[in-house]
């Protein structure tokens, strides 16, 4: 026993230096002095782009905080004594202010919001407390502007700007009758009896604050997420909501990086960034920690158990209890654009580590107008800038499920770019935006005259926006077909195109070199009009006149491809086509056909309005409710690359109500500057399309 106990001491061994992560570091190797001079240089260009905050800017930053932390407190003490509590607890009652997000990271630029979370006691509610008694608080704050409650959000939440700068305040109540101020926040025992909605809230925290445990070096770790989050903004792939990556994902992934590469400096970690994830094997998950396991209850992110958790198709999984993925948004579509995202990357960093490149090439922003051909336009208008803000922000949450559907329906074969900017013609008024969707079919797909048609799945889409609940009469939705060469000028960066477009991967074999957007479209179509002779005015005429004519007003025939949106003052029905016999063309043998329509109308109908029974190739027709009216063929015909793309169309419904308080916002609208948006929108749509074009 005593020779055991002396072979134990006799060979004592020191024990490997441990790291943080999964796995081991791929390698341990430090920076070369070319690497010290070009992390340098990349420093140089982010101070020079403008990523970093003054002095001044931050130092508001830290006094908005502390006055909307003495705002919450004052808030938690009014509520105790109003439900009667103890004037001792009314003393002691307290709610304490909690930073994440890019701010909590030290991430955060110039203008950026602050992500805060407020902690309160287990009496102070989150559905009346918080988005009522505080809301209705904030709104009475002179230093409070454009204040947006969003109760009905996966992570409810209270936005707005104080002092003008943008805040997102989430609530979380614990089961404490008193928050001490040093609260901690990372203890396990935050998550007793707390509902998911409050655990989602407390996370943001406890993520960020496990991140920074998690990586060797904060610094170098900050400097590369910089870096990283201005290339994804630049390369239009930084957005969760539109089903890229937000902020959290970045984080997350940047902090693998640090991990696999823990004595890299920011040079080396942005190039080693690409290089691991244009080789990572999705959907294998990136874990900066074994996934934690407790017993309160809640779950975790197990594929093995969770049948949801096996669709996932780029797992991020965050750290902290209890881990999930940060990055389900993600689709098949948003997918391919953030691996050639990846892929361009990597070669630019391949090119600046053999000096051939600099740091301006990985940042050379994404060119989305040229790298497609077809488009989707889902166009929004609203009476003011407020009620802009609450529309936009809905509909904006939904356009994943329209990629999603669009995926699903035509069995991946139909793919969908959103793009994550939105856009506003600074010629009209009225309060308007509208986002764009690249559309191109599955790379290396050879199958031809397969037709798609996702009139379906584009209602499917109008019927959930309708389920808004605080919708009013103004909000409406217009959702058309474009081509490149009908893009408006003001989309583009400095508002012309480039003269050389760089086409999509996957669809420069298969361009026709068709010219690019002229300066001026509204000229464009002017003289377009002007020299067919084909009655293209005669529809924006008829388009206008429907817009403002009183009830009982015949509509004059309709020519073109599809109508984008109508105001009337009149019950309209916004008709959804079915094809008829004879209606349809035919494709040929090596293209198939596509008959582009608009997708019309605010998702909000009169229990009156129905599709016509009569099969008929008339999509987004209109027809007023006089039954003399009649339904015109608005289809023509343009070739996909070899896929039939749709016909697409909206629900059959219209804004316009038997209701008089909604007919009455139909009528303001009508005759705001709106209604012009929305003939642009038309005009757009209705250009000739020859038959011979593809995307």
């Amino acid at each position: 026993m005593a020779g055991s106990v002396g072979v134990g001491r006799a060979a004592p061994r020191s024990s490997p230096k441990r790291y943080a992560g999964t796995d081991p570091p791929l390698s341990l190797a430090g920076p070369s002095m070319a690497d010290l001079q070009r992390t340098a240089e990349l420093e140089k260009f982010l101070v020079e782009a403008c990523l970093y905050e003054g002095k001044e800017e931050s130092a508001k930053r830290e006094e908005v905080l502390s006055e909307i932390g003495q705002i919450v407190k004052e808030w938690v003490k009014q509520l105790t004594r109003k439900k009667g509590y103890a004037e001792q607890l009314v003393e002691r009652a307290n709610a304490v202010l909690f930073t994440f997000g890019s701010y909590r990271l030290g991430v955060h630029g110039p203008g950026a919001d602050i992500d805060t979370l407020c902690v309160g006691p287990s009496y102070v509610n989150r559905e009346e407390d918080f988005f009522v008694t505080l809301h209705g608080i904030l709104a009475e704050k002179e230093e409070v502007t454009e204040l947006q409650p969003v109760p009905e959000a996966h992570v409810p939440v209270l936005k707005f700007k104080f002092r003008g700068i943008s805040i997102d305040l989430l609530y979380a109540s614990l089961s404490l009758s008193v928050i001490p101020a040093d609260f901690d926040i990372s203890q396990g025992s935050v998550l007793c009896d707390v509902d998911e909605a409050t655990v989602r809230s407390l996370n943001g925290c406890r993520v960020a604050d496990q991140i920074l445990r998690l990586v060797p070096n904060a610094e170098n770790f900050r400097t590369t997420l910089r870096c990283l989050k201005y290339w994804a903004k630049r390369r239009g792939v930084y957005s969760n909501i539109t089903g890229f990556l937000g902020g959290v994902n970045w984080a997350l992934l940047v902090a693998r990086v640090c991990q696999l590469y823990p004595n890299a400096v920011p040079s080396m970690l942005v190039s080693r960034f690409f290089r691991v994830f244009t080789q990572w094997q999705w959907p294998n998950p990136v874990m900066l920690c074994a996934i934690e396991n407790d017993d309160l209850g809640f779950s975790v992110w197990d594929p093995r158990k969770n049948p949801r958790d096996r669709n996932h198709l780029m797992p991020i999984i965050t750290p902290a209890y209890p881990c999930m993925n940060s990055s389900y948004n993600v689709s098949t579509s948003t997918l391919r654009v953030i691996m050639e995202q990846f892929q361009f990357g990597n070669k630019i960093c391949q090119e600046i580590d053999l000096n051939r490149a600099n740091w301006n090439a990985l940042f050379e922003p994404f060119h989305f107008f040229e790298a497609y051909r077809k488009f989707l336009v889902v166009g929004i208008v609203a009476d003011d800038d407020d009620d802009l803000r609450l529309w936009k922000g809905w509909v904006e949450s939904r356009l994943r499920q329209l990629t999603l559907k669009i995926e699903r329906d035509t069995k991946g074969i139909l793919q969908c770019h959103p793009y994550p900017c939105e856009y506003s013609d600074p010629a009209i008024e009225c309060a308007h935006c509208a986002f764009y969707m690249g559309l191109s079919r599955k790379e290396g797909l050879k199958k031809r005259g397969q037709q798609f048609d996702i009139r379906g799945t584009v209602d499917e889409f109008m019927r959930e926006i309708g389920m808004y609940s605080l919708w009013k009469p103004g909000m409406d939705l217009a959702v058309t077909h474009v081509r490149r060469e009908q893009v408006p000028s003001y989309v583009f960066e400095q508002g012309y195109k480039k003269p050389s477009p760089t086409m999509h991967a996957n669809q420069q074999e298969q361009s026709d070199g068709d010219g690019t957007l002229s300066p001026d479209l509204e000229g464009q179509l002017k003289r377009k009009y002007d020299s067919d002779g084909d009655g293209l005015v005669e529809l924006h005429k008829s388009v206008k006149r429907a817009s403002v004519s009183p009830p009982g007003d015949e509509t004059p025939p309709h020519h073109g491809n599809s109508v984008s949106k109508v105001l009337c003052d009149s019950p309209v029905k916004l008709v959804s086509s079915a094809l008829c016999s004879g209606a349809q063309t035919s494709p040929s043998h090596d293209d198939v056909t596509f008959e582009p329509t608009a997708l019309t109308s605010s998702p909000h109908g009169s229990e009156d309005t129905s599709a016509s029974g009569t099969s008929c190739a008339a999509v987004g027709a209109v027809v007023l409710a006089d039954e003399s009216s009649k339904l015109v063929n608005l289809t023509c015909d343009v070739e996909v690359d070899t896929v039939q793309m749709m016909e697409v169309h909206t629900t059959s419904e219209c804004v316009a109500q038997k209701d008089g308080t909604k007919l009455e916002g139909i009528r303001s609208l009508a005759s705001s500057n709106c209604a012009e948006f929305l003939e642009r929108e038309v005009l757009a749509e209705n250009m000739h399309l020859s038959g011979d074009e593809v995307i």
